[in-house]
């Protein structure tokens, strides 16, 4: 889980990630607490976007209509924001005040959730009970990194470019494939069952209860290094490089297992090159390309009516095994 959600802020191209597990493993403690790793970042003073100054391609209109050598900057530090399961449509992508456009012949736009994710983590807790209405357009804005507002023949586009965290209890019901897809990694995640760890657990949280600035202070060295280690990671992706071997061993697995459409192939080739980045090297590996399978390839398995999709993983070690001149 810990590393799904690392790769995803990494290279937020990845698609984000679907995290299942039973109540009480802490999906929601890692989600919100994957923002504090990161530095803070430069974005356009007051706009309600976070444009990126730096980005000519994504502003919103807001910043569009200023010249770039005027804007004045903030530093704000990426966060994590909620989609609660009980959000109407307007209170996600935001509303536009008609009567205003009418009277005064110009644009007023309130903005929503969407607009406040843009460059941010957008966490849904217990996504599979959102409404399907919601779900629509929270596809939409995720596939095209926008997100539009229509009403009464008025349009309004702002940027929404975010990383997808999702978390669920498939005791709670299933999640709609269309939904699913969109992650680009799933996760299963289950409570500890080793005793030693399960006391740890209770350490820690005890230890955190009783003292919470002492706690977060005896792991700030740890984390400091993770958050270098990430924002390394970032700069290398650009260079880290695949042989194309591996791009045809991809293809080959995605057919033998029969699963949906181009998508995993292509999950699969960002998820190995952001490990090897993440790794601090310049090439994908073989055993890259195996890990970034277990994390992309489960949840995109063909089903059957009342069968459960599971990544049969003896298919893809024969293919690594028969693949092992592969360096």
């Amino acid at each position: 889980m810990k590393l799904a959600l690392i790769l995803n802020v990494i290279n937020p191209a990845l698609g984000g990630v679907l995290i299942k597990g039973e109540k009480g493993t802490a999906k929601s403690t890692a989600v919100r607490a994957l923002a504090d790793l990161l530095p803070a970042m430069e974005a356009v003073q007051d706009c309600p976007f976070n444009c990126d100054p730096g980005d000519s391609n994504r502003l919103c209109e807001g910043c569009l209509a200023k010249r770039p050598q005027s804007f004045t900057t903030r530093s704000v530090k990426m966060r994590v924001v909620e989609l609660p399961v009980s959000a109407t449509e307007d209170r996600v992508v935001g509303t536009l005040d008609i009567e205003h456009a009418i009277k005064h012949g110009e644009k007023k736009f309130e903005p929503g959730i969407l607009a406040q994710a843009n460059r941010n983590i957008l966490y849904v807790d217990e996504v599979n009970l959102l409404d399907d209405h919601v779900v629509d357009v929270l596809l939409d804005a995720a596939a095209m990194g926008v997100n539009t507002v229509e009403r009464e023949g008025v349009s309004y586009s702002h940027p929404a470019r975010f990383v997808l965290v999702g978390t669920m209890n498939p005791e709670e019901g299933d999640i709609r494939p269309q939904l699913l897809d969109r992650f680009g990694l799933s996760v299963l995640v289950a409570g500890e069952h080793r005793p030693e760890q399960r006391v740890e657990v209770v350490k820690r949280r005890l230890a955190y209860e009783q003292d919470a600035v002492g706690f977060a202070i005896g792991y700030e060295e740890e984390q400091h290094q993770l958050g270098s280690g990430i924002i390394e990671a970032r700069r290398l992706l650009p260079q880290v490089t695949i042989d194309d071997d591996l791009l045809l061993l991809v293809a080959k697995i995605a057919v033998e297992l029969d699963v949906d459409g181009h998508r995993a192939d292509i999950t699969v080739i960002k998820t190995a090159l952001t490990l090897a980045a993440f790794a601090g090297r310049e090439k994908a590996a073989p055993e890259d390309v195996k890990k970034a399978a277990w994390l992309a390839l489960p949840h995109r398995m063909r089903r059957r009516p009342f069968e459960e999709g599971a990544l049969d993983w003896e298919k893809v070690e024969a293919f690594f095994d028969a693949t092992i001149h592969l360096k």
